[in-house]
């Protein structure tokens, strides 16, 4: 008897590779990954079981009693939003402090990654009413993205025009610093208009690290309900194999470091640094990250009410990935 046949949309991370590949399996399942360039509408596509899903959309949907997904403790895009504050390269600013009542453009406004980074600039002392917000693409012709969430926009943030982008409304100053979870291309040249905002974003990471002992978490593996309602193994099962695909995934890296000239290094200290698994899967170990991120989305006025991080991943069986 053949097994069941899942179908996600996911985004080509590397350490899905395995899984994708069928090099790592989901017991008693058969997973079809459809790789994705945007981070798919799950519940939009009758052809998907689940996928990649934006924590912030997630954790809303679930917060106003919408349970059509059901999400997998497993945060496949995950990392510092230190790095992500982008200024012009002659730009005086060196700190977030610095930006409070600044011109400040982002990519979306109720985005995970986002809300994380806004989340650095209240702990700076930045009034975010203060700010003046503009949402917008990137770069120009980005299509294929939900940019505000559906709600009611705060009165301090304002849409950029069709066809304008957030990186040349940077450098022609007409913002003073750009969220960004992607950097522009140009960033990668010796010839770039822009620069991060902290001249050590790395030390600044860290620093956050020690203090909270999470790098924040982005997006996560969604199933719909009825998949689930069908497949009630599926959720345990495929969260195992998410981790086992991870973990395949730093063995093979750390052994094939010359893929870039100082990765050896990158993998060594983060190692020193963050143990074995600065991304763990499951409830439990992701628990403080989680309640954060709840008491976040309420703190910036992106959700009306406390959310208690209960409601976000009730399923007890998901407490660990092994």
């Amino acid at each position: 008897m053949s097994s069941p046949v899942i179908h996600l949309g996911l985004r080509d991370w590397d350490h899905l590779v395995p899984l994708a590949s069928g090099l790592v399996d989901v017991a008693g399942f058969t997973v079809r990954v459809d790789s994705r360039d945007v981070t798919p509408d799950v519940l939009a596509e009758p052809g998907l079981d689940g996928g990649e899903t934006s924590f912030s959309r997630y954790v809303q949907a679930r917060a106003a009693g919408d349970d059509r997904l059901v999400g997998l403790p497993a945060f496949i895009m995950r990392g510092f939003r230190h790095r992500c504050v982008l200024v012009r390269a002659d730009s005086p600013v060196r700190t977030l402090a610095q930006l409070a009542g600044a011109r400040i453009g982002l990519t979306g406004w109720p985005d995970s990654g986002n809300t994380w980074t806004r989340a650095l600039l209240r702990g700076a002392g930045v009034d975010l009413t203060g700010v003046e917000w503009r949402v917008g693409p990137l770069t120009a012709g980005e299509s294929g993205k939900d940019r505000l969430g559906g709600g009611p926009l705060p009165s301090n943030v304002s849409v950029l025009a069709e066809g304008d982008s957030l990186e040349e409304e940077l450098a022609a100053g007409r913002l003073d610093a750009v969220l960004t979870p992607f950097m522009p291309a140009e960033l990668f040249t010796s010839a770039s208009r822009f620069r991060h905002l902290l001249d050590d974003h790395p030390a600044a990471e860290r620093a956050y690290w020690e203090t909270t002992g999470f790098v924040p978490g982005i997006h996560l593996v969604t199933l719909k309900k009825e998949t689930v309602e069908a497949h009630p193994t599926l959720p345990a099962a495929l969260l195992a194999a998410l981790e086992r695909s991870k973990l395949r995934w730093v063995a093979r890296r750390r052994l094939l470091t010359d893929t870039t000239p100082w990765l050896l290094r990158e993998l060594t200290e983060s190692a020193r640094v963050f143990g074995d698994d600065w991304m763990p899967y499951g409830t439990d170990p992701n628990a403080e990250m989680t309640r954060a991120f709840c008491e976040e989305l309420y703190a910036q006025g992106i959700w009306p009410e406390p959310i208690d991080p209960r409601v976000v991943f009730p399923d007890p069986a998901l407490a660990t990935a092994r």
